[in-house]
């Protein structure tokens, strides 16, 4: 259990936009230390510029979660700041669909370094610094939360390198916790895994590096970007909505983070699927209109 905030130090990645920038707001009205970390800089001055006013201690860095040496030189700065930070949340993430096939390198190793090797990063780094505060005190206490995705319970079809990606962070994490319960009972875990929340993800391609800029768009590519930004921008629930469900799910030392908990019947059909051998489950059980409409625009 998380009872105390105010003094103690988060780390966000992904920072000035969506979840991370929600959850930084909390933070500071909880009278946070925040380290900000994200690798648009303009935005990220903004965050800044906006935290800081509110009396915080911020601490702002670009960093391209997905660079080993950037991550550690964020660390060594994190570390000689403010010491070990009680929370770490891995939230940086991009997105990129299409047919799984038709997907460059380039794309595999944006969505990959980013989406999963910026949580490995976030992880092999933060964590051994909060385990020897715990082990130096007793009474300290930590948490990481890393952002997934509901693609990394189900498998949409058309956005293959998301759901690889997030279904990595799904067991990454869910190793992490049961790592952790096996060293201590001051350090926890959470898995945070969004459905459709109006996010800046739509429009992850601003921060693509030129090294690994992408192809000309296929039809399937186009197709899935229109489909995923009318169905994230129509979303219900905001981003300010699951940060607060994050930092409940921290204070009660909660696992599981769902921001649509109704979408858990999806979940629920493919691993029985799964446990009865059967082929992969419909997706689009619950909204066939949507299964159909994919199906006529990729065969026309």
């Amino acid at each position: 259990m998380i009872a105390e905030f105010r003094g103690r130090t988060a780390v966000l990645t992904g920072a000035a936009s969506g979840f991370g920038l929600e959850c930084a707001r909390i933070g500071a009205t909880r009278g946070m230390n925040l380290v900000l970390v994200d690798v648009q800089q303009d935005a990220l001055d903004a965050a800044r510029v906006e935290l800081e006013a509110t009396g915080v201690q911020v601490l702002a860095r670009r960093v391209d979660v997905s660079d080993a040496a950037q991550m550690e030189a964020l660390a060594d700065a994190v570390k000689e700041r403010f010491g070990a930070p009680h929370f770490v949340f891995n939230n940086a993430g991009v997105g990129a669909g299409g047919l799984v096939w038709e997907n460059s390198v380039a794309d595999w190793n944006w969505v990959l370094g980013v989406d999963l090797m910026g949580v490995v990063h976030g992880v092999r780094l933060f964590v051994p610094m909060m385990l020897e505060a715990a082990a130096r005190d007793p009474a300290w206490r930590g948490h990481v939360v890393n952002t997934a995705s509901m693609a990394g319970l189900l498998t949409p079809p058309n956005m293959g390198i998301y759901n690889a990606a997030k279904a990595a962070v799904v067991s990454l994490t869910e190793t992490l916790y049961q790592d952790l319960g096996l060293v201590t009972d001051q350090v926890g875990a959470s898995l945070l895994c969004p459905y459709f929340v109006p996010t800046g993800i739509t429009t992850s391609d601003r921060n693509r590096p030129g090294a690994l800029a992408a192809g000309a768009e296929t039809p399937s590519q186009m197709i899935g970007r229109a489909m995923t930004a009318k169905a994230v921008g129509s979303g219900k629930v905001s981003a300010a909505d699951v940060a607060a469900m994050v930092f409940d799910a921290m204070a009660e030392n909660r696992f599981y983070v769902f921001s649509h908990p109704k979408a858990l019947g999806n979940v629920k059909s493919r691993m029985e699927h799964i446990v009865a051998g059967i082929n992969p489950a419909d997706p689009f059980l619950e909204r066939p209109d949507i299964g159909e409409r994919l199906r006529a625009q990729l065969r026309e």
